[in-house]
């Protein structure tokens, strides 16, 4: 399970993350703002996003209804102090699946995050995306250069897939650290450029072979 967690509080935000992987080995990214919850929400697939109440940047209901006006259709979860009947009906009228009051257990969470789970709201992304004679079938990984399949592991998958859906964009080494391993993985920056490496190698006599651009000193970038 792909976790969102937007808490300000650091305490709590770390020990939830902490909890979220250690009992239920789920995926998480913690954003300490409003600001940032909706640019990761919007910029990659969560199966639940986890939204606190109060942030430094303002209401969670604003960057859930603001989520909801931009078409997200993903699970969300409210955490909030506020347990009045009032409080709640605001935080699902404003696009919320479901609430959770502080303090609360981490199995009651989980639980909940699980039920969200089985309503299956995130639909399925694009499953096939064609740029030049390169094919990205999202849903089973496979990636076919003028009909041929190639072999890529999961890793150079993920990093071609995470390029190609943010095509345009370029993206940081930092920021494909933390959406392929994850900003806690024991990885060198130095291992990205040799899986891209890897990835240009793969694509062979394609026309595709130069699809991933370097920037240099930052990072890469597919043309839209």
């Amino acid at each position: 399970m792909k976790i969102l967690l937007a808490e300000d509080d650091v305490r709590l935000g770390e020990l939830t993350t902490h909890m979220l992987k250690k009992k239920a080995g789920c995926t998480v990214d913690w954003v300490t703002t409003g600001r940032d919850a909706f640019a990761y929400a919007t910029a990659s697939s969560y199966d639940v996003v986890v939204l606190d109440w109060m942030m430094p940047d303002g209401d969670g209901r604003d960057t859930c209804a603001n989520l909801r006006k931009h078409g997200y259709a993903g699970a969300i979860l409210m955490l909030t102090a506020k347990d009045t009947l009032q409080d709640r009906v605001e935080g699902l009228d404003a696009g919320a699946d479901d609430y959770l009051v502080k303090p609360f257990e981490i199995e009651e969470l989980l639980a909940r995050l699980r039920a969200l789970m089985r309503r299956s709201f995130v639909p399925l992304k694009e499953d096939v995306i064609r740029i030049g004679d390169l094919e990205l079938h999202r849903n089973n990984q496979i990636v076919k250069s003028d009909g041929q399949e190639m072999k890529l592991s999961p890793r150079e998958f993920q990093i071609l897939d995470l390029l190609v859906q943010n095509r345009g964009l370029t993206l940081t080494r930092e920021v494909i650290l933390d959406k392929v391993w994850g900003l806690d993985a024991d990885v060198n920056l130095k291992t990205i450029d040799a899986t891209v490496k890897l990835i240009r190698k793969k694509l062979g006599s394609s026309s595709s072979r130069e699809l991933i651009m370097s920037v240099r000193g930052v990072g890469y970038r597919v043309e839209a």
